[in-house]
């Protein structure tokens, strides 16, 4: 289904599932947020969320990183709240700058058993070129754990006055990433010009599609960017949930792509 098509079908498309075979209407969300957000009151994910969108699994984080210092009490609770509902996956945060975030990397991953990290570069004030962050990947990789960049969490121009922060400067990225081969990492909330053709070249790089914009969006970025290495993320909920499904609809994949990008990718990631 094609935008011309789209636009025309409206009303038909708000109350279809994402595609009419039962199998490929499952989803993997990679990119949630749980927790208040610190300046908008946002409604809460829970389980009639997840089953009214054929949601599976979700990979969700937590608001309160993005301000709170105490980042072992925000990843305690965090896995109390996935706990209590089994098709939500604990992504735990990690402050770089913070003196003892290497116990914070431990306790997620043992203590809480989480396999995905998730980091807030610009909200936490370092940029990819820090050596922390090196740090973070060769303990990542060494412990077979998922790292999630969120490249920005909105737009500049919708920002709170007092919360200016710009997108995380993804150029440093590739040469770090060639030092750490075997690092994992997922870019959350990456548009289409972010995207470069340096990190194009990646192989062990993934994307959502949460802030993919355009015409046709997905299906333009998967003329350069490889199906397997896109994931479906709907920022939610920040974003309506609707709008990432809606992404699909309008451009033209493949079943196979569909497939693919709701769910096969992020299986086999983890």
């Amino acid at each position: 289904m094609n935008r011309r098509h789209f636009l025309g079908h409206t009303a038909a498309f708000a109350a279809a599932p994402i595609v009419a075979d039962e199998k490929q209407t499952r989803v993997i969300d990679c990119n949630l947020h749980l927790g208040r957000h610190p300046n908008r009151d946002l409604p809460q994910v829970d389980s009639a969320f997840l089953s009214k969108h054929h949601i599976d699994q979700a990979w969700a984080g937590s608001f309160e990183a993005l301000l709170h210092r105490d980042i072992a009490a925000v990843n305690q609770r965090l896995a109390v709240a996935c706990k209590h509902q089994p098709r939500l996956r604990p992504a735990g945060s990690i402050h770089l700058l913070l003196p003892a975030w290497k116990d914070d990397f431990n306790r997620c991953v043992d203590t809480h058993g989480m396999n995905i990290l998730r980091l807030h570069p610009s909200h936490h004030g370092y940029t990819l070129d820090d050596p922390s962050f090196t740090q973070l990947l060769e303990l990542a990789s060494a412990r077979q754990v998922l790292v999630q960049i969120v490249t920005q969490l909105e737009d500049q121009r919708t920002q709170h006055p007092l919360t200016q922060v710009a997108p995380v400067d993804l150029k440093p990225l590739t040469e770090i990433m060639k030092r750490v081969p075997s690092a994992r990492v997922m870019l959350l909330n990456a548009n289409a010009a972010m995207v470069t053709k340096t990190l194009q070249g990646s192989t062990n790089l993934w994307l959502d599609m949460a802030m993919i914009e355009g015409v046709g969006g997905v299906e333009n970025l998967l003329k350069s960017w490889p199906t397997e290495k896109l994931c479906f993320g709907s920022h939610a909920p920040f974003f309506y949930w609707e709008s990432s499904a809606l992404k699909l609809q309008e451009s033209v994949l493949t079943s196979e792509q569909l497939v693919a990008v709701q769910q096969g990718n992020a299986q086999a990631l983890l």
